[in-house]
């Protein structure tokens, strides 16, 4: 099964190992910053082109296998209507780009979480 928690905290943690200089970060601020880049970074969530797999049956398949984050996330957000509108007409990428941003401060977290214990 698709986990999107560790899909998406393995791109955060590839995103800074490549884009972030940590020197003197603190690491409040590191998470605070990574959320406002990563929000709408394509590589992280898709959500500045609205797909992060570019491949609708990809999506479908993540998106299909985690009905109960999908359920979670309508209950959040108060927004079944939308993303079953969405579901019907199958656009799966979408709801798999809402469920990465759904999942982003959660991955954020977890990302910086295990490179502080790998600093240690």
């Amino acid at each position: 099964m698709y986990d999107y928690y560790e899909a998406v905290k393995e791109d955060v943690l590839t995103y800074i190992k490549e884009e972030v200089d940590m020197n003197g970060m603190d690491l409040d601020e590191l998470k605070e910053r990574l959320y406002e880049e990563l929000i709408n970074e394509d590589s992280i969530t898709g959500n500045a082109s609205g797909s992060y797999t570019f491949c609708r049956s990809k999506a479908q398949k993540y998106v299909e296998e985690n009905k109960d984050l999908v359920r979670e996330m309508c209950d959040e957000f108060e927004d079944h209507q939308r993303i079953a509108n969405q579901w019907l007409t199958d656009d799966y990428e979408l709801i798999d780009v809402c469920l990465r941003c759904y999942v982003l401060v959660n991955a954020i977290e977890m990302a910086v979480e295990e490179l502080e214990t790998a600093a240690e």
